[in-house]
């Protein structure tokens, strides 16, 4: 598989080093929580809460600004936080006319009210202060960006992970949406398509989210899909970074998309970028495409092309259990018999049949010449799963002893 990633900010590991942060007085309604760019209430009982979440932001607010760059803020962003979901859900209807499950950036057109809304400790908390702290972020320079960079750039985003007891920012690229992604066939958008999409029309008295339904998943999706393919493709990355300076903070979103497309259009020939993305997402492999791959080559007998498609899958998705397990064939093929024990038990960590893999097990020992221990797997997949491998096992047993 043709490899597309670049180191550009694909991993982070960052460390939370925040100064000039700490509560303020209690207010009628709150407490207040400062930090360099976020003013955090928090709601009746939420307080305890805000250090933990001031420094997560602040984390990811300097990831998003190491690649947009976008200098000071003219006011420091606001976040506003529950812990009793009634009280959260119904701040939030108030103003959208529904809730937003986890967290919800509200934009208006007076920038003191703009604020992100968070509820504490729910499901869905983790991964919508991902999302939305993006769209706060951007939306705090540029009121109107393209629809495509708004979206594409809160999902890729979604993916830094923050661990509240080392506190620090992890990547890991999440291609859930590519399996999506190819589902859409020939309905997947061109980049000059997806560039001059603009589907949401503001009301500057009343709040609006980029959660509300202005964006069809579809278009969702190919937002996303442009963003990876700039971000990993050395060729227009820089067009790219060089593309957010043309971005008007007051102008509608429809004169900045076509700003940005005629940056792009000044650089670029557009046809040829636009076989580039395909060709960009045909190398992109999902993690069934990878399964696949990898059991077309292991019945082949080319193991090391096994291996690689494998070991692609778990880069993809490191909880499967299918990929350990056929790894622990290939090496059992090898006669690594070791390393082959390693993956039978890996996958069975993770879910795999503990019959399949103990008797996999045992016949990797014994292969070892450590009959004792081949013995002890073979017996315990013959008690998991009799009909299935009591006489396979129990002949086998016969043998060794």
């Amino acid at each position: 598989m043709k490899a597309c990633k670049k180191n550009i900010i694909l991993v982070f590991v960052i460390m939370a080093i925040i100064p000039a942060a700490g509560l303020a007085a209690q207010t009628d309604y709150a407490q207040f929580y400062k930090t360099d760019h976020y003013e955090l209430y928090a709601m009746e009982g939420a307080e305890n809460g805000l250090p933990s979440l001031g420094k997560e932001l602040e984390l990811r607010f300097e990831v998003f600004n190491q690649l947009f760059r976008f200098g000071a803020l003219a006011a420091p962003l606001r976040v506003r936080v529950f812990i009793d979901s009634a009280a959260y859900d119904d701040y939030v209807k108030a103003r959208l006319g529904t809730t937003r499950p986890g967290a919800v950036y509200l934009h208006y057109n007076q920038s003191e009210r703009r604020e992100l809304v968070v509820l504490r400790g729910s499901p869905e908390e983790a991964s919508m202060v991902a999302y939305q702290s993006f769209i706060q972020f951007l939306r705090g320079y540029i009121r109107n960006p393209p629809s495509w960079m708004r979206e594409g750039f809160a999902i890729y985003f979604n993916s830094i992970k923050f661990d509240p007891v080392t506190e620090t920012l992890k990547y890991e690229e999440n291609l859930t949406w590519l399996e999506t992604l190819k589902g859409l066939g020939d309905k997947i958008l061109h980049p000059k398509d997806i560039m001059l999409r603009d589907t949401i029309v503001y009301n500057e008295s009343s709040a609006s989210s980029t959660t509300a339904g202005f964006f069809s998943q579809d278009f969702q999706i190919c937002s996303w899909a442009l963003v990876s393919f700039l971000l990993n493709s050395g060729d227009y990355f820089r067009t790219l970074t060089e593309s957010f300076m043309v971005l008007s903070p007051i102008a509608a979103a429809g004169e900045n998309s076509t700003a940005v497309l005629d940056r792009f259009s000044m650089w670029t020939d557009m046809d040829q970028l636009d076989r580039d993305f395909f060709a960009y997402l045909d190398s992109r492999r999902t993690f069934n495409e990878l399964m696949d791959a990898g059991r077309y080559y292991y019945d082949a007998k080319n193991l090391m092309n096994a291996e690689m498609a494998f070991m692609s899958a778990i880069d993809l998705r490191p909880a499967n259990y299918a990929p350990y397990y056929y790894l622990g064939l290939i090496y059992y093929e090898d006669q690594e018999f070791d390393m082959a024990e390693d993956f039978y038990k890996l996958s069975m960590e993770y879910g795999a049949d503990e019959a399949l893999v103990n008797y996999a097990l045992g016949i990797n020992a014994a292969s070892a010449g450590r009959n004792s221990d081949a013995i002890t797997w073979l017996q315990n997949a013959a008690d998991l799963n009799p009909d299935r491998f009591k006489e396979r096992a129990d002949d086998l047993i016969s043998k060794l002893q």
